[in-house]
């Protein structure tokens, strides 16, 4: 298995994608590991910014609408200009605030359809991850708890259509199983 480390040593040996800076996506499967490798990541890296996509999604079928949405932050970044991004507010079920993200040297993009390809020349790295079905609905479950299953069939159709069309884990990087 790839190490946070050598993720992190393979996206600073690349030219900066972000404007000055650089931009790890880690995409792939819900329940796989995503948010624990961006966490490893942070830690290496303290200038790092991290946003989870799963707080920028409109809701439980809100991934068809995520990469205009990460795209409408990272333009600007490229641009050396603040993004902005607005918070699904899960509990109360709508949008919340608007979060102002300034140019970093580094920003980790982590979530289910992180990485589309309407910006793909904007990432340095996409590290796609990846686990069995049973570990990912057990991590899932512990994670949001035994509410949110009646949400992973159709999690996992959007999620199985969003890859198909993207193709994103054909044009990962580095592919990481867990």
């Amino acid at each position: 298995m790839v190490s946070p480390s050598e993720v992190l040593e393979l996206t600073l040996s690349r030219p900066p994608s972000l404007g000055t800076g650089r931009l790890i996506c880690i995409d792939g499967l819900a329940g796989s590991g995503k948010t624990t490798l961006a966490r490893a990541l942070a830690a290496l890296a303290p200038e790092a910014v991290v946003i989870g996509t799963d707080e920028m999604l409109e809701g439980w079928r809100g991934l068809p609408g995520l990469a205009a949405s990460t795209e409408a932050l990272l333009r600007p970044l490229a641009a050396g200009r603040p993004g902005t991004w607005r918070r699904w507010d899960w509990y109360a079920d709508g949008w919340a605030e608007t979060r102002t993200v300034a140019p970093a040297p580094l920003v980790i993009l982590e979530g289910v359809g992180s990485a589309a390809a309407s910006y793909r020349d904007l990432v340095t790295v996409l590290v796609w991850v990846e686990a069995p079905l049973d570990v990912r609905l057990a991590r899932w479950l512990e994670r949001d708890g035994e509410d949110a299953r009646p949400h992973w069939d159709d999690w996992l159709a959007d999620e199985a259509a969003l890859h198909a069309r993207e193709d994103t884990r054909s044009w990962a990087d580095v592919v990481v199983r867990t």
